[in-house]
């Protein structure tokens, strides 16, 4: 941030902390920053580590956030904010989008879930101030980086469609252990959510929905095996921007050889892509498998297809992310490599205040991906 601003971040969980603490220790100006949650006692545990955290003089605010009943109190804060990172669960983000709008406060957020993301779409094409939606890791970067690559093959290469354009994100542990090979780094319900709802994609050039968990492979990155396989949510808008540009396209989840195994077996007698499914998942995956704070996140993103001169081409980009400190806090890389795209974000929305909804196609990738706090995250493209 170069200006000071008056952030509210509604949330207080792994992400909102690691976006605050990013805030704070990384803008050229260090903003106010208003932690609010259903807890008051988190918000303000949360806003006391940050100002611990961080090596620059900074104001971090506390409060009790609930976004269905909001308070008098809670009314001034958003009226005297400039921008909302909404860090809250996914069923909630048209709620807090509607405070946005009636607030004027620019809006940035994190969720996967596509029935939402389309709610706010609706209710905010004619706000007068900018939402960024799904802007974390995926959905997030990995599409801003997806839609870059898209562009500079077409254009390198003289083409105007490839045939295959590969998204794959794994959020893993260092270690994975029988019978399930995995340990949770972040939302248990996030993870049951994308393993049972449809995947967008594009097949022979026309977007279009496939069954969680129906196509599952195998691929080697940096010489590490791993699985993949469709997952909901992490292809963003992708499918819509691209379709009749691109043969094949699809967002998929990378885990420990085995993970998916495991899955399906516990998905056997659950009904399909319900409500029932996702929290009966959820309990099961949460009575087996622990949380574990050391984390990696691979990221691996490819185009393909033939040239002007009809030779087949393929580039392919791989990072490899650990946990990161910033300031006196040590980030675990599922928080930095989240939390850095939602600031990036919110920043590009206060500096260029953009009106109505702008989806991860939309943004320029060249400037996105090489923002001051992407960057430090990912590194350069």
């Amino acid at each position: 941030m170069k200006t000071h601003y008056n952030i509210i971040i509604a949330g207080a969980g792994g992400i909102a902390q690691a976006a605050g603490l990013i805030l704070a220790e990384w803008s050229t100006v260090t903003p106010t920053i208003y932690i609010g949650n259903r807890t008051l006692s988190k918000a303000n545990k949360v806003a006391h580590w940050i100002m611990k955290g961080t090596t620059k003089p900074c104001k971090v605010i506390g409060f009790h956030l609930d976004p269905l009943h909001i308070s008098d109190a809670v009314k001034i804060i958003f009226k005297n904010g400039d921008a909302l990172l909404d860090c809250l669960p996914g069923s909630l983000a048209p709620t807090m989008a509607k405070l946005a709008t009636h607030n004027n406060l620019y809006y940035a957020n994190l969720t996967e879930y596509v029935a939402e993301t389309n709610q706010i779409i609706d209710l905010a094409k004619h706000a007068k101030t900018g939402f960024v939606l799904q802007t974390g890791l995926a959905p997030g970067y990995i599409d801003v980086l997806a839609h870059f690559m898209f562009q500079e093959f077409c254009k390198h290469y003289q083409m105007n469609q490839a045939d295959k354009l590969e998204l794959k994100v794994g959020a893993l542990t260092n270690h994975a252990i029988a019978p399930h090979f995995y340990g949770f780094t972040w939302s248990p319900v996030g993870v049951a959510t994308e393993y049972v709802k449809d995947c967008i994609v594009i097949r022979d050039f026309k977007k279009m929905a496939l069954p969680a968990l129906s196509e599952r492979s195998r691929i080697i990155i940096n010489g590490i095996t791993y699985e993949d396989n469709l997952t909901s949510g992490g292809a963003a808008d992708l499918p819509d921007a691209l379709s009749g540009k691109v043969q094949h396209l699809d967002y998929k989840t990378l885990r420990h050889p085995g993970h998916y195994g495991w899955v399906e077996n516990q998905l056997t007698g659950l009904k399909k892509n319900s409500k029932d499914s996702i929290s009966g998942l959820q309990d099961i995956m949460l009575d087996n498998i622990p949380h574990v704070e050391d984390d990696q996140i691979v990221i691996y993103t490819a185009v393909e297809g033939k040239d002007s001169k009809g030779i087949l081409r393929r580039v392919e980009i791989a990072k490899h992310i650990k946990p990161l400190q910033i300031g006196k806090h040590t980030l675990r890389a599922i928080q930095t490599t989240t939390a850095a795209p939602l600031v990036q974000a919110i920043q590009w929305l206060l500096e260029t205040k953009p009106k109505g909804v702008i989806l991860q196609s939309q943004l320029n990738a060249k400037i996105f991906l090489n923002g001051a706090f992407i960057t430090r995250v990912y590194g350069t493209v």
